[in-house]
């Protein structure tokens, strides 16, 4: 049984990253306003991948049943202040230690508040273009072959090496940027958003919240390094390095609790 689900998994991963480096290489080789359908197909690849299996493992029902989970509202406000203060919390806790080390603050950025929370409302339903994929079919299947702390991690690495185009296409935002601090950073993120996920009995719209809010608050305290060009380094801001450190003390008291515990993908699909 375990086997099985596991392949299932396996497929989703194998098909979801055929699809979006398919249509970002489209994308980056393109130049009329139409690439940037190829671009979004990708973007959504693991939520479009992941409905299609759905569909083809329990038909409507069980597309149903995943899609529910976009709604699931109903928690505990800590978890709502969990979504969103975390990534800041993390940022602001960097740029602290910055100043103790350094004896200066590192750059902070100017994004109007406002515009932030504006922000986070709206993005929030475009992240179950992944999350959809990655929290809420990958992750029940794998960590009921390894545990929920295992698969946090394994599906963080995957989820990471996913963006990895991105980081040599000349035009985006990571592009020439450390993937070694980027991969670090989103590893840890992913055992936070499993404990989410967790905690919150299986609500993809929280992991969505905090998917959003991480996209645009961590540049409360940037860490990009202007004119990178090699994305295989481990040249990157101080900043950089220190949010990765609290990030992953953040991820060991996660892993921790999460001992011995796994998500159950029938239960998922009930």
């Amino acid at each position: 049984m375990q086997s099985s689900i596991l392949r299932q998994a396996i497929v989703f991963f194998v098909l979801t990253y055929a699809v979006t480096w398919s249509m970002w290489f489209g994308w980056a080789q393109m130049a009329s306003p139409a690439r940037w359908f190829l671009f979004y197909v990708g973007v959504f690849a693991p939520a479009l991948v992941a409905l299609g299996l759905t569909w083809k493992e329990d038909g409507e029902p069980g597309v149903r049943v995943l899609l529910a989970r976009i709604f699931r509202w109903q928690v505990n406000a800590r978890w709502y202040l969990f979504a969103i203060g975390y990534i800041a919390t993390i940022k602001l806790l960097a740029a602290v230690a910055h100043r103790a080390i350094t004896g200066d603050w590192p750059r902070f950025g100017q994004e109007p508040l406002l515009l932030m929370v504006v922000a986070i409302m709206i993005s929030t339903w475009v992240q179950a273009g992944e999350e959809l994929g990655w929290r809420g079919y990958a992750l029940p299947r794998v960590s009921a072959r390894f545990g929920l702390g295992t698969a946090s991690v394994l599906v963080g690495i995957l989820w990471a090496s996913w963006h990895l185009p991105l980081f040599f296409i000349p035009g985006g935002d990571t592009y020439g940027q450390s993937f070694p601090l980027y991969l670090s950073q989103v590893t840890a993120i992913s055992v936070a958003m499993a404990w989410l996920y967790w905690r919150t009995d299986g609500s993809l719209l929280l992991v969505m919240l905090f998917h959003a809010a991480i996209n645009n608050t961590k540049d409360i305290v940037p860490s990009a390094v202007s004119g990178a060009t090699n994305s295989l380094s481990l040249h990157a801001s101080f900043v950089g390095w220190l949010t990765v450190v609290f990030l992953w003390i953040c991820a060991a008291y996660f892993l921790i609790r999460m001992r011995g515990a796994a998500l159950d993908p029938i239960a998922e699909r009930a």
